[in-house]
């Protein structure tokens, strides 16, 4: 029986898509291979890379000024691989909005002057900070942001106004909601919260910003090592593409990013406006920087949240503990999880709550 998985990642992946993947996974289009096994040179494996390429310039709306890569490392490698390529004069400003982005700012500060414009660190990353355009430096060569922060459930509501290429850290929203690429400089985004199981790492970076690589960087940490090959430079995590490239096919069938984003802010409202109903649960988060993607909340008690998790788990409705740095409970609802995953939840917690007043 499959579960409702509010795991924050590796993160559920739509049945369908698991099922048809499975459907072939011995022998894909008569090859007699399964795509874990064959040649990323074979035709096979080329149309699958050129056709997940392709989804994402189409479903993002991604200008042809724009480069799409796919490489491995996680969002973790993005943290280096992003100063060792973009910074040309030797500086970067950061907003720190949580873990992860403390993480990136620390990677980058072994490679050039890095600042910390902003951060929400005082008040437990339980909002996001506002910056002005006179905050970051005009010889800084890019803003650093983590759009929406997994562990403390934040969101941008608006990017930063800045002169400077933005950076964008979106692998827990990656796809959630339209966007305007031409915005960005560069967004990258690990793929097992929306996109695909671990393994691949999409990456979208503006061309003009390509050439400018410190003479230490790797070259597979190069983003033009990977342009210049259309993500073959060397072999690809092939099954992870593979599965990717069949989610995509099935969110354009959806009706793409905006429909998506119509259920996402749907689900995300269903569960807020439950919690904000009743002094018995708790989300600490301001309420205009509430992330639609992780939804943190807790119980009156630590012994009240054990006993939650425990018989939630119970019920099918799995990976809800909270990061240790938060507690409690976290309820990560991306793109996969069902409306009827969100009313379970919902349903759950009411009856837990008069069990337990």
């Amino acid at each position: 029986m499959r579960v409702f998985n509010f795991s924050a990642g590796p993160s559920t992946l739509p049945t369908e898509v698991i099922e048809l993947a499975g459907q072939n996974i011995a022998d894909y289009k008569g090859s007699g291979m399964s795509v874990m096994e064959m040649s990323h040179r074979s035709k096979w494996y080329d149309e699958i890379n050129n056709e997940c390429l392709a989804l994402v310039r189409e479903l993002m709306n991604v200008p042809d000024d724009y480069a799409i890569i796919l490489v491995q490392g996680g969002a973790s490698t993005q943290f280096e691989a992003v100063p060792l390529n973009l910074l040309k004069n030797g500086k970067a400003d950061y907003i720190v909005t949580g873990n992860f982005a403390k993480k990136a700012f620390k990677e980058a500060g072994k490679y050039g002057d890095i600042k910390t414009v902003a951060s929400s660190e005082d008040k437990k990353f339980t909002y996001i900070p506002r910056t002005t355009r006179e905050d970051f430096r005009p010889d800084a060569d890019y803003v650093h942001i983590t759009e929406n922060n997994t562990i403390f459930g934040t969101k941008f509501p608006a990017l930063p106004d800045t002169h400077l290429p933005i950076v964008s850290d979106m692998s827990s929203c990656i796809m959630s909601e339209e966007i305007d690429v031409s915005k960005y400089g560069l967004i990258y985004a690990g793929a097992q919260k929306n996109l695909a199981p671990a393994g691949v790492t999409l990456v979208i970076v503006r061309k003009d910003l390509l050439g400018n690589e410190m003479p230490i960087c790797p070259t597979m940490l190069k983003y033009r090592t990977q342009v210049d090959n259309n993500s073959l430079y060397n072999t690809p995590p092939c099954w992870a593409i593979y599965v990717m490239m069949l989610n995509l096919r099935r969110l354009k069938d959806m009706g793409g990013v905006k429909a998506i984003e119509e259920i996402n802010r749907r689900k995300a409202k269903m569960l807020y406006d439950y919690i904000d109903s009743t002094p018995f649960y708790t989300n600490s988060v301001d309420k205009e920087y509430r992330s639609i993607m992780n939804v943190p909340f807790v119980a009156p008690t630590d012994e009240l949240n054990a006993k939650f998790i425990k018989e939630a788990e119970a019920e099918g409705l799995v990976s809800l503990k909270g990061h240790k740095l938060v507690g409690g409970m976290r309820a990560s609802i991306y793109n996969a999880m069902p409306v009827e995953g969100v009313e379970a939840l919902i349903d759950f917690m009411k009856r837990f709550e008069k069990a337990n007043s």
